[in-house]
């Protein structure tokens, strides 16, 4: 019966719509599955060494120390970016196949995932060492199983709560707040974390602890799925109380603010829209990296405003690159109404523009580290609105990706989303005010090399009418293409 399943997986694979298009999409992930694969493979091969030299300490231990860490991270990412296997069951429901078969492959389809052979580039070359190295073959052999195990918890614990929002938030708070007060010296959960984590190769009978684990949350995540598994599951509908938004004050912006009136009720009312906004302020937090110097690589007067693009355009960045991909689910029935594009261009350009001041003025605390900093921030912010909001938008009109509106799923950003031409155009976003910036600063002076970055957006802005026209153009000849991407179901 594996075997069938198999070749019916095999076979709506290639004949899938979507395998015969965006191959370069496809070789470019392949290409960073190698690079990551690689890094981590480096890594399980020199940090034994890296970590001797430079603590003078076991590194096992100090491995141990980090792990909490590693597996909430891991989690983190899981949550953010991995694509959990589906299968298309309703057919499979009403032949001799029984439930419990069906959600036992897909589970086990998560098995092979690059989420979780990924880690094997690093745990497996390190075990290798270990060995090479004269440690007690029995404890190297099940520390690895334990790795192991705790790798596939984290798998099957994301799939059981893959679609609870609150979990995901709870995890990014909890990871942030641990890390925070750890590098301020507040609290060092290290501390109590590390003789866990290092039990599972002192101890080796420890092993036994996280292969039940990973059996328990196996379980429970069968239950679950088997629970959702029949065919009017979700059929029934949701009761809510109905809430009116009227938003009058924009009625006297005529075609305009009804746009904005149904941009705000989107953004208020659904799932993936709200998490996007909502992660759009983690943004504004970007600069810390950058600004106090933690990280020595970052600290850098080109990364600065590299830095502050993301922190004064974070929701310009996250919500534009999905115009007008927000709309997917009733755009075509839009393209049959006498819509003006200017209008529809203009209203998702007004929400950026407000969403680009409210993260400057909110991003004030970054007087603490100085005018100049504060400076680049704001600077950052004319730039993203004279300049960067048209190519948002721009590159949005080769963006033919729906968006399910009830599911939180890529708030960040979807792979499929991806194309050359949105490349392209993405690139004058970052790299454009980062030469100005540095070609300023070096010829004239900090201070004017702040200011040649305004300038750029003080003259976008002046020419909103021209690039209002261009971008027009692009989204009425992409029209009938992205109708026909969001008609298409596979």
């Amino acid at each position: 019966m594996y075997k069938k399943i198999l070749w019916l997986e095999w076979k709506s694979f290639f004949r899938s719509a979507a395998f015969t298009q965006k191959i370069a999409i496809k070789i470019l992930i392949g290409l960073a599955a190698i690079y990551f694969g690689g890094c981590f493979l480096i890594l399980g091969i020199g940090s034994f060494f890296i970590i001797k030299d430079v603590t003078n300490q076991d590194p096992v231990v100090v491995v141990s120390q980090f792990l909490i860490y590693y597996f909430l991270m891991d989690l983190v990412f899981r949550q953010m970016l991995q694509k959990l296997p589906v299968m298309n069951i309703r057919p499979m429901l009403i032949l001799p196949v029984t439930r419990s078969y069906v959600v036992h492959f897909s589970l086990a389809k998560t098995s092979i995932s690059y989420f979780n052979v990924l880690h094997y580039f690093f745990f497996l070359p390190f075990t290798i060492v270990l060995y090479v190295q004269g440690y007690d073959p029995l404890s190297v052999t099940l520390w690895f199983v334990a790795m192991t195990a705790l790798i596939y918890f984290n798998n099957y614990l994301n799939i059981l709560i893959a679609n609870k929002d609150g979990l995901f938030y709870t995890f990014i708070t909890l990871l942030g707040a641990i890390a925070a007060s750890q590098y301020f010296g507040l609290f060092d959960i290290t501390i109590y974390t590390k003789p866990i984590f290092y039990a599972l190769f002192d101890q080796p009978l420890t092993v036994l602890v996280t292969v039940a684990l990973v059996i328990g949350v196996y379980y429970m995540t069968y239950k679950y799925l088997l629970g959702q598994l029949y065919l009017d599951v979700g059929l029934k509908k949701e009761i809510a109380v109905a809430q009116t938004e009227n938003y009058t004050w924009l009625n006297k912006y005529g075609t305009l603010g009804s746009f904005l009136k149904n941009d705000i009720r989107m953004i208020r009312r659904n799932k993936r829209s709200k998490t996007t906004a909502t992660m759009s302020i983690l943004f504004l937090f970007y600069g810390l990296l950058f600004f106090n110097g933690a990280i020595d690589a970052y600290d850098n007067p080109a990364m600065h405003m590299f830095a502050g693009i993301f922190v004064s355009g974070g929701f310009l960045i996250s919500f534009g690159q999905f115009v007008p991909s927000w709309d997917s689910a009733y755009y075509p029935l839009m393209m049959t109404q006498n819509v003006p594009y200017r209008d529809y261009i203009s209203s998702k350009w007004w929400l950026m523009v407000i969403g680009t001041l409210v993260a400057t003025v909110l991003g004030s605390f970054y007087l603490f580290f100085g005018l100049e900093i504060y400076l680049i921030v704001v600077a950052a912010a004319i730039y993203n609105i004279g300049v960067n909001s048209y190519l948002v938008l721009w590159g949005g009109a080769y963006t033919k990706t729906p968006i399910d509106l009830t599911s939180a799923k890529g708030a960040f950003g979807d792979r499929k989303a991806f194309n050359v031409r949105t490349l392209l155009i993405s690139l004058p976003q970052l790299l454009l005010p980062m030469a100005v910036f540095m070609a300023g600063k070096v010829l004239l002076g900090t201070y004017e090399g702040i200011a040649l970055v305004a300038l750029l957006g003080v003259i976008g802005f002046l020419f909103r009418d021209k690039m209002f026209n261009l971008i027009v153009k692009t989204y009425k000849t992409e029209k009938y293409a992205t109708l026909a991407a969001y008609k298409e179901k596979n």
